[in-house]
Order: structure tokens, then sequence, then C-alpha cells
């Protein structure tokens, strides 16, 4: 809108022409000197336009000027609840790592389907699944008992074989600032560095029930149903030592060696005192 030599009048400098102006700032020519004022923040309240047609004009400028505004103070409040909020989940976060306890099953074992035995690896996460029944119907499960000293192990069974025959795929620790308690959308995240998945070679001396037993059940090997369950801490040390003495490549042996001692420091366990896998299949 070109609003030079339009003829306006200021409450306290009588009327006078603009000269220049910008999306900022305008010029006004009066009797004595010149003025520069903010635009367009000056008309309505100081400032009066002599032509009408210009004022109608102006007014619309005006009031999208007030309307962008608003928006951005909007967007601003909208960032302010969202730092304030995001304030809050790193003080809850840091309070839970700070004031965690060690849960002597705090490790999971996860059944994956067939896709899932293809993306669990390629994307290095794994979904707990939906809660089927109460009041949280169709939200993820939350991995409750997680947290940066427990590990997930993956493993699966062939259709047309007996669940005594599930192995054991691979493992990871989970993300270093991972707490399951505080796990919105389900997805549990792997660690940068711990991580490992087996050859099928590898796989198929690994027997998940060789370590893991249902101490109500001893004789029974049954799955039944679930994505996943937790388990003790020293079968997954148990399990990681085996992963151990089975890679043959002295590079993988060493990054599963390194996976070993951070698992044994962060669940306060000591390989010495490591008791030998005693699993439903060692008790048949």
């Amino acid at each position: 809108m070109n609003l030079i030599n339009k003829k306006v009048t200021h409450e306290l400098f009588g009327m006078g022409s603009i000269v220049k102006h910008n999306d900022s700032i305008i010029e006004i020519h009066f009797e004595s000197e010149n003025k520069k004022f903010f635009f367009p923040d000056v008309f309505g309240k100081h400032l009066t336009m002599h032509d009408k047609s210009d004022a109608n004009s102006l007014e619309k400028i005006i009031q999208k000027k007030e309307l962008e505004r608003k928006k951005e103070e909007w967007k601003k409040e909208e960032e302010k609840k969202l730092q304030r909020k995001n304030q809050e989940l790193h003080l809850e976060h840091e309070k839970l790592m700070k004031n965690h306890k060690l849960h002597s099953e705090s490790q999971m074992v996860f059944w994956c389907d067939t896709e899932e035995q293809n993306s669990s690896f390629s994307e290095w996460k794994v979904f707990s699944g939906v809660i089927k029944s109460g009041n949280n119907k169709g939200k993820p499960n939350k991995p409750i008992r997680l947290h940066q000293n427990s590990a997930v192990l993956l493993t699966a069974i062939d259709s047309s074989m007996p669940e005594k025959d599930r192995r054991i795929l691979g493992v990871y620790m989970v993300n270093e600032d991972f707490i399951g308690k505080l796990c919105e959308d389900g997805y549990i995240p792997a660690h940068s560095e711990y991580k490992i998945q087996l050859t099928e070679q590898e796989s198929d001396q690994m027997l998940f029930w060789k370590y893991y037993i249902n101490e109500k059940f001893p004789q029974k090997i049954t799955w039944n149903s679930g994505k996943y369950r937790y388990f003790e801490n020293s079968w997954m040390a148990q399990i990681l030592l085996d992963i151990v003495s089975l890679k043959s490549d002295p590079r993988e042996r060493e990054l599963a060696q390194q996976f070993f001692e951070h698992f044994c420091k962060m669940n306060q366990i000591t390989d010495q005192e490591l008791p030998k896998p005693n699993g439903a299949l060692m008790r048949i």
C-alpha cells in the first residue's frame, strides 16, 4: 500500500503528510519537522488518515498485523508451556534415575513373530503391545520394570516346533536414558553400543529354556500368552556369558565381553559368583 504524500493528523503535532514508510516505520512531515513512528501501531491511537478509502485499507492492514501478533503471542505461550512440560519431565526423569532401586527381575524376553525377526534388528527396537482390557484398553503397555540396567532378549520359535526349541536371536541393552515407567508409546529402543544379533548357527545353540524356568511350575515349558515377560537379572548374565563363549571372531567376542561386563556392572553382578544355567531344559 503506497501512502506517500497522504494527508494525516496527529493528536499532538497536527496535520502532516507521509514522506516515507516501510513495514515497520513511517515518517511524516509536519509543519516544523519530520517525525518517525512505528507502523502501523501509530494509527488508530495517535494518527488519523484523512482519506476514508485509504483509512479502510489501512484498517485491514492493522487487523492483519494484530492477528499475526496474537498468533505470535499464542505460539510463544505454547512454546513456554512445552518448555515447562519438558522441564517437568526432565526433573521426573532425573528423580527416577537417581532413586532407582534394582529389581531382581528387570530383564525382558520378547517373542518375535516372523516380521519382527527382521524389524527388531533393522530398527533395534520392539513394541510392547497394547492393553487388552480395562479402562486403558488399546493403549500401549508400559514396560514398567525396564530401566537403564535392563536388557531385552529377542527370541523366536518356528510354528512347527515345540516350545522347548525356542531360540535366542539376539539381545540389547535398553537406551541409556530409557525408563519404562515413562514410556508412553510402548517402543523399547536399543542402547547405541550394547546390542548383539546372533547368526542362525549361533542361535541354534542358544535355547531360551536352558536359562528360563517358571519357579511355580518348574516342569512346564509353556509361553502361554503375551509378547513378553520379565525374568531374573542373573539369567540374562548367564546368557550373555554364553554368547561370549559362542563368538569365534576376536572382534565380536571382545564386543560381547564388553556387553557382558557392562551388564554385570549395571546389575551389581559379580561374574565369579554367577551360577551355571539351570533352566527348565536342564531339569528334564
